[in-house]
């Protein structure tokens, strides 16, 4: 059956991905974007354009609540890929004030599910991305609007980084880059996403087909660019040093650190799903990459 789906951060990596997955199912996709001109381009690392794939536009800021008065008006339900991470915007902001106002006006015009795209671990953390991702979940259990919470281990466009590296001829790992990782490509995890939709309540931890560990991962893109491994093996104290010298800089530069640091330590493994698989997508960045 044909239903009337929210989409906030419809123009991120995995928000483009929920939009066309749902076009394709028939489904009508009411996209929130700040700009319509950039949500009908083709997105970071390939994401696709939302042009021909969205039934209504609304432009929102999630800094000015009132811009999100009515969006879900009509609605059936709400997929929520809304989320900082390299903008500059602070995720209290958005991954925390931004969502809660949208369940706030699901909750309003009584729509069926909120599914919501958090973080593996967003529990542990102690980056604010973390820490505001866990908040709005919380909340989110607690709506009565059915709560669908999505955990993605990670995405193969953050492993990415792990070959710009290579290319320039370094690599690092924390202890002994023993800590595994599953990342899911948007496409796949868009798919999980839309599946549980009609679901009843739950949460999800969901991750891709292959598990590697850190150390894996870096040697693996080394292996792709054609370079000789060269790795550095980084104990607790050089990760005190960097986080207090990030936190003496901008907020945005601590949380980025803190986030990224903390996602090397610990195992983060989700479900399988999909079929799309790292390498060949990390072979495509590198030949893409000057």
């Amino acid at each position: 059956m044909s239903e009337t789906i929210v989409v906030a951060g419809a123009t991120g990596y995995v928000g483009r991905h929920v939009v066309q997955v749902l076009h394709e199912r028939g489904h009508r996709v009411r996209a929130l974007v700040r700009s319509r001109q950039r949500a009908e381009e083709v997105g970071a690392f390939n994401a696709p354009s939302l042009r021909g794939r969205v039934a209504e536009w609304r432009t929102v800021d999630y800094l000015l609540p009132d811009s999100l008065t009515d969006t879900c008006a009509g609605a059936d339900r709400v997929v929520s890929a809304l989320g900082v991470t390299r903008q500059k915007a602070s995720p209290w902001q958005i991954d925390f004030l931004g969502n809660l106002n949208l369940l706030a006006e699901a909750e309003r015009h009584g729509l069926a599910s909120f599914a919501y795209v958090n973080v593996l671990h967003s529990d542990s953390g102690t980056s604010l991305t973390m820490r505001s991702k866990h908040a709005f979940s919380e909340v989110l259990r607690r709506s009565r609007v059915v709560p669908q919470i999505i955990n993605p281990s990670g995405y193969f466009s953050d492993i990415s980084d792990f070959v710009l590296m290579a290319q320039h001829g370094i690599g690092f790992v924390l202890g002994d880059g023993s800590a595994k990782v599953n990342p899911v490509h948007g496409a796949d995890l868009a798919a999980f996403i839309v599946d549980r939709m009609t679901e009843p309540g739950g949460s999800w931890d969901v991750g891709g087909p292959d598990t590697f560990s850190y150390l894996e991962l870096e040697r693996l893109a080394f292996r792709i660019v054609g370079r000789r491994p060269h790795i550095l093996r980084l104990g607790p104290g050089a990760t005190r040093a960097l986080n207090w010298t990030a936190d003496r800089g901008s907020a945005r530069v601590s949380n980025l650190t803190r986030f990224f640091l903390e996602s090397l330590v610990v195992d983060a493994v989700g479900a399988p799903t999909g079929e799309r698989h790292l390498e060949p997508y990390l072979r495509s960045i590198a030949s893409n990459t000057p």
